[in-house]
Formats: structure tokens, C-alpha cells, sequence
């Protein structure tokens, strides 16, 4: 069978590619597929993120391995698109280049009969120019923002907190020489 989608920029002008690849590819060829549709090198890192019918964010798929364990994450090249996109689950949000953060929606919007004598994938129709430099976007994807360096690590503690310490000498118990060097 073939899949067609159709991948969207998340811009304010219509900027999309309408692509046609094989239910058997993974979803590496349709990474290659997209960069080759909208003229990017294909240097730069990139994820897919599984969402659902409102475009939310859940399970990151990285083209390449970066967890602490190799081979314990799966990868880009670990999922046929049969076997995860259908027609319950239409939708999946494409991240390339994790520094400007190009963001796509990638939509099926068919599923046909694979016609003879045709290659796959294939850029089936093209609408838009590519902008200079990626669109501001809502996206977060699963990193977080510079304002929370801290995640959701609370312990409670301000600075009024550390004051405990002022003028205690009890760090001498410890053998502590302050004439060390």
C-alpha cells in the first residue's frame, strides 16, 4: 500500500508538501523523504514525536540513539509506518534540527494501491516557499524551556535557608584546617 501525507509547516503561511511513500518504509525514509521535499542538507538531528487527534505531543522516535545505554532506545529506522499511522492514527509531528526547530505536522491523508511502474517516496505536490529561518512555534517538545533549568526538582530551599551555616564553627569537627596550603 501506499501512504500519502501531507507535511505542514507550523508557520503562519501555508507552506506544505504532499508526499507518497510506501506502508513498508520506516519512518527514517520518511524523514528523507521530508528533508528531501523541502530542500534541507539532512545534517542536522531530527525526531519524530507521536501525538493525537489535537496535535499533543507524547513519545519522542530520534533518528539516531542517545540514550545512555546504546541500543536500548529505538530509533527512527525501528518503526514501519504500517505499524504505527493507520486510519485511526493519523497524526505525527516531525522536529528537524533541534536548534532552530523546524516543526511539521505530518498528516495521512490516504492510503492507496501502489501504481506500476512508480517509485516511492515521491513528492507528489509542493505549495509555499521555505523561509529563511524556522517559524516561532509552540512546540516544546520533551526538552525543558531555559527558564526551568530545573525540571520539576523542588526541595523547599531559598536562600533564607543557607543561613544556617553563618557562624558555624562545627566544621571543625571534621578536621577541617583553614590553614591548609
Amino acid at each position: 500500500m501506499i501512504y500519502k501525507f501531507r507535511v505542514i509547516l507550523d508557520a503562519e503561511e501555508d507552506i506544505f508538501r504532499d508526499i507518497a511513500i510506501e506502508s513498508e518504509a520506516t519512518l527514517e525514509d520518511l524523514h528523507n523523504a521530508v528533508v528531501n521535499a523541502f530542500g534541507f542538507d539532512g545534517t542536522e538531528m531530527a525526531a519524530f514525536y507521536t501525538c493525537d487527534d489535537q496535535w499533543t505531543q507524547d513519545e519522542e522516535i530520534p533518528l539516531f540513539d542517545t540514550g545512555d545505554v546504546p541500543g536500548e532506545m529505538s530509533v527512527m529506522h525501528d518503526f514501519v509506518l504500517e505499524n504505527i499511522l493507520d486510519e485511526n492514527q493519523t497524526k505525527i509531528i516531525y522536529v528537524y534540527d533541534f536548534f532552530t526547530m523546524w516543526t511539521f505536522f505530518v498528516e495521512l491523508g490516504a492510503i492507496e494501491e501502489k501504481e506500476k511502474g512508480e517509485n516511492y517516496p515521491q513528492l507528489l505536490f509542493s505549495h509555499g516557499n521555505l523561509p529563511n529561518e524556522a517559524p516561532e512555534t509552540g512546540f516544546k517538545g520533551s526538552a525543558m524551556s531555559s527558564e526551568d533549568i530545573y525540571g520539576e526538582f523542588n526541595d523547599d530551599l531559598d536562600d533564607e535557608d543557607f543561613d544556617m551555616f553563618d557562624g558555624d564553627d562545627s566544621f571543625e569537627d571534621f578536621g577541617f584546617d583553614e590553614n591548609w596550603n
